[in-house]
């Protein structure tokens, strides 16, 4: 029990409040108990009902009266005091109506007028959403006054027996728990003020979810549900083989839409916290980030980091280059790496991590697993031009598979076999890596095996008079941003030609890795086509040509592989139709991958408050030693394909189905999807809803960079816009002397300046440039003579004004 009178005698103020919060309190909770006791009657009339919401909103209503009847008897104090706290409580706002007219007379002497009607946003509602009021009809502590003031706790039972005997209703108070109004109002005033705000920012959200909802969804309701929460009708009824054990996303997709999508749910990845998040925050605590922040800038193309892994929107038309400080950098200092792991690691982590796991799909948890199983030799990767960041990616698709096995009893322990090896140039960035990065070898650069060949004494070029040491190989080369930076099209070869001999012949992976924009992506399309022309054979197995008119001097032998992503098809990229760089390329392709920023790498950015980062990016997938076997007809998978494979009993090869490269269009009733198909075209296909609930429900949940496996009604050609032409350096230097040839020709420079050349005679380009240097000279005579009346007029206004004002003196 607790007693007015000794918060009266604690603190007058206090009790003032309490008192007239406790009245409103006990105004509106009478009718709950009568509430309370209706509810627990066998019936209840809607008259009954009727009367009691009047009851409680006559008083509402009568407190609101109150506070207007009783303005004539305030003193000049209390319209100060009352004028002081809504500027304390509002700021520059002002709720409407808050303030009578002499109150705001007063304001306004004050304060000026207010700037605008206060919004919930600006006395903290949204903030503190969760502390909002308790609903009228929720339970709570029901209290009954005695005599003095004091209240004693009491049963909703022997309440009702008491009001059932004829004691009065007004003698019992329902006590809830205080919202975030109650705690903050001080007056009778501010509490209504404050629930009109909170009202108005419930039924706003409430209407913004409305919308998101039928925005994202506008007709998932029709026919697609069967009542139940989020399961689809057609998980039921359509396919018995897995209703009982699906749930989830498993019961609402089709599992061919699940295998073929290229993000996981949710679709942010989230970085490491223990094994890269909180070690980069350990490095970068000994330096202020604010001179971190500068050093990236500096490093990272500027404002923005646009030379970085993750390009802002922006600035993706321009900064067409590679990366702005490599982790192969000789030379760095200490600033310069800790700048390197703020700015570089959180974007690579990313597209490595989206990357690695689209090619596990690809290739199955066996290939994996089977390294794993039975004490074998582990996975061994190489992370070159990630910075480290492709092997921590790397340990988590791995821990995922060693978790399986352990779950079978198939692994002990919990050291995982592999090895792990990363390029890094710098001592100072190489110190940093080896802190939080076990178990790893370090490289200053990529080993070179292409002129390590042997000498007719049997050694090794590299090896002197000892023998030479064992040629190292990987499993998966995670090959980051190594090939833009290399401007000349024989330095992107050799790379490539090191990186194929680094990798294991028996299914080794190699992921190429750049930028997201035309030039990243043309050299991603030159390994791809490099690759398919000169290093493997046909899908069919058959040798392009015989050993008889095969000379190893010039011709390369030919092996295994195939892309596991993102290409369905071996030919030519409809993106890529001919090699070189092209001028005005506007489709190219890329995906992307959104991921959480860490607190510092937000602050890099400049926006703290702002954690949602994206990475586009460009990348192949090609492993070697594997073949497909009998060569595919690629126009009768695309036919098949596109009839979908909706009720197929067999699953199809997800290699052979159509990948979206383009963010799917959303309409009403149907959806249009940009597919690279495996015949190797761009088509545009339409999933309208009479062609299949199920195939409308996957398409409008479907996302770029998934394959497509439930066909579609109609598709299209969709012609590639891959620019006009060949923009080679060379091109560009002739294309410039020829614009000088014609601006000279013309007489004009490229400033719009005459350029005197020594005429023939009296020829007729002499007359011409005579006559466009009469022309310009008489212009510019008529500009200096208009300039000199201009400013005659200002000087004789001048006077004038002056004259005024020592008349008027």
């Amino acid at each position: 029990m607790f007693s007015l009178a000794g918060i009266r005698s604690t603190c007058p103020r206090c009790y003032r409040a309490t008192l007239a919060a406790s009245r409103q309190h006990t105004a509106d909770c009478r009718g709950i108990v009568e509430l309370h006791r209706l509810r627990r009657q066998p019936a209840t009339s809607t008259s009954s009902r009727k009367a009691i919401a009047a009851r409680q909103f006559s008083s509402s209503r009568n407190i609101r009266g109150a506070l207007t009847s009783g303005e004539a008897l305030k003193t000049n104090e209390d319209i100060e005091q009352v004028v002081r706290d809504a500027k304390q409580r509002f700021r520059d706002t002002l709720p409407k109506g808050y303030l009578n007219e002499e109150e705001y007379r007063l304001y306004e002497r004050l304060y000026g007028a207010p700037l605008r009607e206060t919004r919930p946003e600006d006395v903290g509602i949204p903030e503190h959403a969760d502390m909002g009021r308790a609903s009228p009809d929720s339970e709570g502590v029901l209290l009954r006054e005695l005599d003095g003031g004091e209240f004693e706790e009491v049963n909703y039972e022997l309440a009702k027996q008491a009001v059932e005997d004829g004691e009065s209703v007004d003698n019992f108070v329902v006590a809830k728990e205080a919202g975030y109004v109650d705690i903050v109002a001080r007056s009778d005033r501010e509490r209504i003020a404050l629930e009109q705000l909170q009202e108005d920012f419930e039924s706003a959200a409430r209407a913004q979810e409305e919308s998101a909802q039928d925005l994202e969804e506008p007709e998932e309701d029709d026919g697609l549900l069967d009542g139940t929460e989020g399961e689809t009708s057609w998980a039921t009824e359509d396919y018995p083989t897995y209703q009982s054990t699906a749930s989830g996303e498993a019961r609402r997709f089709h599992p061919y839409t699940l295998e073929g999508r290229f993000h996981d749910s949710p679709v942010e990845i989230l970085l490491p916290q223990e094994r890269l998040v909180k070690p980069l925050q350990s490095l970068l605590g000994r330096t202020h980030l604010d001179h971190v922040k500068s050093a990236a800038e500096s490093a990272f193309g500027g404002r923005g980091l646009p030379t970085s892994p993750v390009t802002p929107f922006g600035l993706r038309n321009g900064h067409m280059g590679g990366i702005g400080l490599p982790p192969d950098s000789k030379h760095m200092t200490e600033i310069e790496a800790d700048a390197f792991l703020a700015a570089y690691a959180p974007g690579a982590y990313a597209s490595a991590m989206a990357t690695l796991r689209e090619v596990r799909k690809r290739t199955g948890g066996d290939w994996i697993q089977a390294r794993l199983k039975n004490n074998g030799p582990g996975v061994s990767v190489l992370d070159a031009g990630a910075g480290g960041a492709g092997l921590v990616a790397w340990e988590q698709i791995v821990q995922a598979e060693w978790d399986l096995l352990a779950e079978k009893g198939e692994v002990e322990g919990d050291k995982i076999p592999g090895k792990k090896t990363v390029v890094v140039g710098s001592d100072r960035l190489r110190g940093r890596l080896k802190t939080f990065l076990d178990n790893t070898t370090f490289l200053p650069r990529l080993p070179d095996y292409m002129h390590s060949g042997a000498m007719k004494s049997g050694q090794h070029l590299d090896s002197g008079d000892s023998e030479p040491q064992k040629r190292k190989s990987y499993d998966i080369i995670i090959a980051s941003h190594l090939f833009l930076k290399e401007k000349q099209d024989h330095y992107r070869q050799a790379v490539l030609n090191n990186l194929w001999r680094l990798l294991k012949p028996d299914g080794g992976v190699l992921i190429v890795i750049e930028k997201a924009h035309p030039r990243g992506f043309e050299a991603v399309a030159h390994v791809r086509d490099t690759l398919l022309k000169q290093f493997l054979l046909p899908q069919s197995g058959e040798k392009p040509m015989s050993a008889e008119t095969f000379n190893p001097a010039y011709q390369r032998e030919l092996e295994a592989g195939q892309i596991l992503a993102p290409c369905t098809n071996h030919g030519t990229c409809p993106m890529y139709p001919e090699p070189g760089k092209s001028k005005g390329r506007k489709d190219f392709c890329h995906f992307s991958q959104r991921f959480v920023r860490p607190a510092f790498y937000s602050k890099l950015l400049g926006k703290e408050a702002h954690n949602q980062g994206e990475v586009e990016f460009s990348y192949v997938a090609i492993q070697k030693g594997v073949q497909k076997g009998e060569e595919q007809d690629s126009k009768k998978l695309t036919e098949e394909a596109f009839a979908g494979y909706e009720k197929a009993e067999e699953q199809p090869d997800m290699q052979t189905l159509p990948r979206i490269v383009l963010p799917p269009i959303k309409r009403k009733g149907h959806v249009t999807l940009d597919t690279c198909t495996p015949d190797g075209r761009l088509e545009r296909w339409t999933v309208p809803k009479s062609f299949s609930k199920v195939a409308y429900h996957d398409a409008r949940k479907s996302r770029w960079g998934d394959l497509w496996a439930l066909g579609a009604k109609t598709r299209v050609p969709r012609s590639a816009r891959a620019g006009t032409g060949v923009d080679t350096d060379k091109q560009r230097a002739i294309e410039s002397k020829k614009a000088q040839r014609e601006a000279a020709r013309e007489g004009l420079g490229t400033d719009w300046q005459v350029k005197s050349r020594p005429g023939r005679g009296n020829s007729r380009t002499r007359r011409q440039e005579d006559l466009i240097r009469q022309i310009m000279e008489e212009q510019h005579d008529d500009d200096k003579e208009i300039d000199r009346e201009v400013g005659e007029e200002l000087a004789e206004m001048d006077r004038e004004a002056e004259n005024e004002r020592r008349s008027g003196n």
